[in-house]
């Protein structure tokens, strides 16, 4: 698999357990409350930069805000990236 669909589908996974919170009865906004800082500082060291640092503190506060877990931030900087054409890799070693 090329390094660019293995960082789509860590971003989509990503997004995923964002919303699993959510979705899960139960755990709602008490898994936001663990959730929203690890989540923030993954997207930073997973993207980098200004991008890493604005989307991260976007995710943090997306993931903490009740009813805005759909949010796929992880996908959409991804689409940022490849799809508008940027080369920028995203490393996804650097989120573990």
């Amino acid at each position: 698999m090329s390094n660019q669909k293995t960082s789509l589908l860590f971003c989509i996974v990503m997004d995923i357990v964002g919303y699993a919170t959510y979705a899960i009865p139960g755990l709602g906004e008490f898994g936001d409350i663990i959730w929203a800082p690890v989540s923030g500082l993954i997207f930073f060291k997973t993207f980098g930069g200004w991008k890493g640092a604005f989307g991260g503190i976007f995710n943090f506060a997306e993931e903490l805000l009740p009813g805005t877990d759909f949010i796929p931030s992880f996908t959409i900087m991804w689409l940022f990236q490849y799809a508008a054409g940027r080369k920028t890799k995203v490393d996804i070693t650097a989120a573990r």
